[in-house]
């Protein structure tokens, strides 16, 4: 059964359950006075009502920042709540009087990977046990220095627990990236078995052109020499064989003319891999019916451009929503990729943005690109495809 589950599902399990263990001893130190059962050795402060609020804030906060554990973008209200957990576990050793803050700081610590850098993951592990240690020197009545090592000895279990994370993370982080690059093959292996067929369609017309085309315009030609030197019922035989030469002719032209025009790529077939199974995005393709480009390098070019784009989003947009939108305007594929993320009034293109737009510039095409604060931001790729388009230079490069 467990192994049906995911690791993130079972992390967010077992905080859960580590959160409800600790509520028993709580409650035992609530209801034992009333049941005549204290033992002053064992029994626990009671805990007041603010702890009780700061346990049950702590158990609704961890469910509530688990429940999409890995599966969307860092939220600002996440760090928030990561804030309040560390308070309510706080909350709990003070208002009691035990460590049983630090075993919740441990549920805390699973979760630190995931949101915070690091160093910074380990710093706030640090000192959120060691803000334990007034605890233990003024309610249990330990020396500093062992308070201190009582704080030090919580934060390496917290520290295990923060490790177990990380390797979580980190494997998610690894499934994502094959994922990626799953989607990737699946869409070049599209376009690859397209190009292929093209390429075998155009060297099958070529042939037949360059081989029986030219064979026959000489056979037709001398027929009909043959014809104009021969008489009687020769000269109907041939006449008869130049005329079905010029049908075949014809017929082979014709079938040329058919395999070329049947050569085109499918680009809506390679473009709609990309948006499966993406873990953090959901993304909603809008592709014109036929989507069609007869050369299949410039095919690659938008296929490469769509990755990108997508990858960029997944990677630093912080977006839950992503269209793809791809239609032809006369000569030219327009694709526009747009997302529901964190925008910026300020783009500052990266490497994979660079290297899009030379890719772009290279074959004529463009890149515009358009962000706001709050609202998103939007690609929008222009590529001639047409034949007879004209190919515009990169600058600095004349004909």
């Amino acid at each position: 059964m467990f192994a049906r589950i995911s690791h993130t599902r079972l992390l967010r399990y077992a905080g859960l359950f580590t959160w409800a263990v600790v509520g028993l001893p709580l409650l035992y130190s609530w209801l034992a006075p009333h049941l005549g059962a204290v033992d002053e050795e064992l029994a626990l402060r009671p805990m007041p009502w603010q702890g009780w609020l700061s346990y049950l804030a702590f158990g609704g906060g961890y469910a509530w920042l688990t429940r999409h554990l890995g599966g969307r973008g860092r939220q600002p209200a996440d760090y928030l709540l990561l804030l309040v957990l560390t308070l309510a576990a706080l909350g709990v050793s003070y208002f009691n009087g035990s460590g049983l803050g630090s075993v919740l700081l441990m549920v805390a610590a699973c979760v630190l990977p995931w949101l915070l850098p690091l160093p910074l993951g380990v710093a706030w592990l640090l000192a959120s046990q060691l803000a334990v240690a007034p605890v233990f020197i003024r309610w249990l009545g330990f020396p500093p220095l062992e308070a201190l090592m009582q704080s030090m000895l919580y934060a390496g279990f917290s520290g295990f627990v923060f490790i177990v994370s990380l390797v979580a993370l980190q494997q998610a982080q690894a499934r994502e990236e094959q994922r990626r690059l799953n989607a990737e093959l699946r869409a070049t292996r599209a376009l690859l078995a397209d190009s292929a067929r093209v390429n075998e369609r155009t060297r099958i017309s070529r042939e037949l052109h360059d081989l029986l085309g030219h064979h026959l315009t000489a056979l037709s030609l001398n027929l009909e020499v043959a014809g104009h030197l021969s008489e009687g019922r020769v000269k109907e035989h041939v006449q008869q064989a130049h005329t079905l030469a010029r049908l075949l002719l014809t017929d082979v032209r014709e079938a040329v003319s058919q395999l070329r025009e049947g050569g085109a790529i499918d680009l809506g077939a390679a473009l709609r891999p990309l948006a499966e199974n993406v873990p953090k995005l959901s993304i909603h393709m809008d592709i014109e019916q036929p989507l069609t480009v007869d050369d299949p390098e410039r095919a690659h070019v938008l296929l490469r451009c769509a990755q990108e784009a997508i990858t960029n989003v997944v990677r630093h947009a912080d977006a839950g929503q992503l269209w793809l939108r791809a239609r032809r305007e006369g000569q030219n594929v327009v694709l526009q990729v747009r997302d529901d993320g964190r925008g910026s009034d300020q783009v500052a293109p990266g490497n994979g943005l660079r290297g899009l737009g030379e890719r772009l510039r290279q074959h004529g095409g463009r890149l515009d690109i358009a962000s706001r604060r709050g609202q998103g931001f939007q690609l929008t790729i222009t590529l001639p495809v047409a034949p007879n388009a004209a190919v515009r230079l990169p600058e600095g490069v004349t004909a």
